[in-house]
């Protein structure tokens, strides 16, 4: 991890930590929760080699700025935040790759600004018109059970904190298929990065305002933008059947699933999710 540079950007009224290795055409990378830029950390030497890897911090999340109003984390805020960092780097457009929550703000950048995607690599996410469909079945609720938790003030943080912020390591290394794929030192990194001032609080309020904004009830048109998806089959927040007839909202798309592993796909899986990635961007 020597060559990773560190940096800051200001987008979009505020201040985003980043890390970077590489030149070239630009690769943006944008994490989920419970992480930061370090779930990136297989994927940002391999193709640092082609590209200019960018990883944020999301806003909110580990060193980036952290603002207190609820109302920050809404997805139009998250797609301004990325349309800031592309240009702010000096570049048009992007690869851009998005696990778990950066997957739902790739979907939402790539319908935004699709001239400023050249491909879109999304892993564990599925497409917002399947996940408001999968919201109506009793099997993806129950395993959603944990966004509706966070709807309630304090006590998500509350019990995210309990017991050292066991719900971390639960989560993670939890779910992971694989469990040595994720270290002690892994798992220190996550809570030391929830665990800064105002950060668990932000990274809540993400799923807050879930069911205030029409991502879940709008009517999605065909993405133009090439799309591949990456997922890992044994995710047990998010049901595999979320990813069947995306292809009915993407123009160019493909699918590579991943057996025996877990929602924290590139994490569990490098090596293969870093072919499947260069076999989609090579073609």
């Amino acid at each position: 991890m020597e060559t990773l540079q560190h940096g800051y950007i200001t987008t979009n009224g505020i201040k985003l930590h980043y890390v970077t290795q590489g030149s070239g055409p630009l690769m943006l990378m944008l994490h989920g929760f419970p992480e930061f830029w370090y779930s990136w950390r297989y994927q940002i030497p391999e193709f640092a080699s082609d590209f200019k890897v960018v990883a944020p911090d999301l806003r909110g999340y580990n060193d980036s700025d952290k603002p207190l109003e609820q109302s920050a984390y809404v997805m139009k805020e998250l797609v301004r935040d990325v349309e800031g960092i592309i240009r702010g780097l000096g570049y048009e457009k992007c690869v851009l790759v998005g696990h778990d929550w950066g997957g739902g703000i790739a979907w939402n950048f790539a319908y935004t600004y699709p001239e400023m995607v050249e491909r879109l690599i999304i892993m564990n996410h599925p497409h917002y018109a399947k996940f408001s469909e999968g919201f109506r079945t009793p099997q993806q609720l129950s395993r959603s059970w944990y966004v509706f938790l966070f709807q309630l003030p304090v006590i998500p943080e509350l019990y995210v904190q309990s017991q050292d912020y066991k719900f971390i390591e639960d989560a993670i290394k939890g779910m992971a298929v694989d469990k040595s794929a994720f270290t002690k030192e892994d798992i220190d990194a996550y809570k030391n990065a929830i665990k800064k001032p105002g950060a668990l609080s932000a990274t809540i309020n993400y799923y807050r305002n879930i069911f205030s904004s029409q991502m879940l009830n709008q009517n999605w048109s065909i993405l133009e933008v090439p799309t591949l998806m990456i997922w890992g089959e044994e995710d047990t927040a998010l049901g595999k059947e979320l990813t069947y007839g995306t292809q009915d909202y993407v123009k160019d798309f493909q699918i590579r699933y991943i057996s025996n592993c877990s929602h924290w796909v590139q994490q569990e899986q490098p090596q293969l999710v870093n072919q499947y990635m260069r076999e989609f961007l090579t073609a």
